[in-house]
């Protein structure tokens, strides 16, 4: 079974009250769609990254985005991925205030995860900044999994 490492934008935009903007609220059905249609065609899971960001705000909306991922396997956030993150972010393809973004990478790859499933287009799902990590993950013989929006992810 494929793996899928669902980020921190992914469970917010899951259990988040509908947008009044218009592509947001988009989002967030294609998210509630792919968690109810496509969730069980994969093995998913978080970190204590995902954990961490998700623990922030309001508390309703955390007890919300905990809820979600305490259902989830937690991938260990060991030291090569450490070293990953910091290499990323050396790299200059993500900003050092983004480091959490360059850890969920960082994760995911030396857990060997098939996907990365965010709305993080900033960062994240960018193919310029793919491109980057992929190089960087590619010197550290590291597998950078495939960034992808879950409508990327929906399948046939």
């Amino acid at each position: 079974m494929e793996t899928v490492y669902l980020e921190t934008t992914f469970i917010s935009y899951l259990v988040a009250l509908p947008s009044r903007d218009v592509i947001v609220a988009a989002h967030q059905q294609m998210t509630r769609d792919w968690w109810d249609t496509r969730r069980n065609h994969f093995q998913c899971s978080v970190s204590q990254v995902v954990i961490d960001e998700a623990s922030a705000g309001d508390p309703d909306e955390i007890q919300k985005r905990l809820q979600v991922v305490q259902e989830l396997p937690v991938l260990e956030v060991t030291k090569s991925a450490e070293s990953l993150a910091q290499a990323i972010i050396a790299s200059g393809v993500i900003p050092p205030r983004a480091v959490r973004d360059a850890a969920h990478v960082a994760v995911a790859a030396v857990h060997g995860i098939d996907y990365l499933l965010t709305w993080n287009c900033r960062h994240l799902a960018n193919a310029q900044i793919m491109r980057k990590i992929k190089e960087v993950c590619d010197q550290l013989s590291e597998r950078m999994p495939v960034i992808c929006t879950p409508e990327e992810l929906m399948g046939n």
